[in-house]
């Protein structure tokens, strides 16, 4: 296989402990070997770093780790583009972890495939994700629309990124909660991104987020609202909000979030994408 696509993975840290070595394991046991490491911390203070220095010696020549403070994770995050060379950027937390050492390969592969078809490299290709937590794969919706963007964008640990989506800007750290939810809407309104997906699993997604603390509900949902409202108008956010109400998207939510019926729900969303994506390729022929 071609290696010439170069991957920055992009791991924020701060006192991460034993998590952050995992989610290098996970990076380093990649098939697809044309990479770099991206390691921001925040100053740690546990001794994590200096493990990863004197774990991964024969590994430094691709892991490059930076110490300075930051505001917070959408900070630590826009930092750490500035060191990135790659052509594309993934952004794995530490916890995360690539879900096997083939993700890169395949990902080339659908991004090749993509190159050839449109003449130029994907703006982002995203997959699919399982939950650790949830012991439950979520897939993505495989078209990116109005209604997709207001209710469930890929997370950001299943998106590919081509360093374009950061060349003007990155994440808006004002957005504690919902920057990177933000920055995927630029990027499909203001940007014009060309977005694929691809059936692909990604990463393995630790739970429990940033954005998903009790303490932060609430400002994610005041952030969304205020992103959908300004990228999609008043009117249509508040048509999308209405048809979730209708649609009994709370109960849903929860559900989606609960151990016991999360494989049961992700099942039957799944389905009911694969029935949507046929009818849409049937409607082009």
């Amino acid at each position: 296989m071609s290696q010439e696509i170069k991957y920055s993975i992009l791991v924020v840290c701060l006192n991460a402990g034993q998590r952050l070595l995992d989610t290098i394991d996970s990076i380093i046991s990649q098939k697809y070997q044309n990479y770099e490491i991206i390691i921001k911390d925040g100053e740690s203070q546990d001794g994590s770093v200096e493990l990863v220095k004197s774990r991964y010696t024969e590994y430094l020549s691709r892991i490059q780790i930076y110490s300075q403070r930051d505001s917070g994770i959408y900070d630590a995050m826009n930092q750490a583009c500035t060191y990135a060379k790659g052509d594309y950027y993934l952004f794995l937390n530490t916890g995360d972890s690539f879900y096997d050492e083939f993700v890169l390969e395949k990902i080339t592969l659908g991004i090749v495939d993509k190159q050839k078809e449109l003449g130029k490299y994907p703006d982002i290709v995203y997959g699919n994700m399982y939950h650790k937590a949830l012991d439950s794969v979520i897939y993505a919706a495989p078209q990116i629309n109005d209604f997709t963007c207001y209710r469930n964008v890929p997370c950001h640990q299943t998106c590919f990124y081509h360093r374009n989506m950061f060349a003007e800007r990155g994440y808006k750290p004002g957005y504690n909660v919902r920057a990177d939810y933000e920055h995927f809407l630029w990027c499909y309104y203001e940007k014009k991104a060309s977005i694929f997906y691809l059936p692909v699993m990604t990463a393995s997604y630790e739970g429990g987020g940033y954005s998903e603390t009790k303490e932060h509900r609430k400002q994610s949902a005041a952030q969304h609202k205020e992103i959908t409202q300004h990228y999609m108008g008043k009117a249509k956010a508040w048509k999308y909000r209405l048809i979730l109400l209708l649609t009994l998207a709370p109960l849903r939510s929860v559900l989606a979030e609960n151990k016991y019926f999360s494989n049961i729900y992700n099942g039957l969303k799944t389905m009911i994408y694969k029935l949507q994506n046929k009818g849409d390729q049937d409607n082009k022929r």
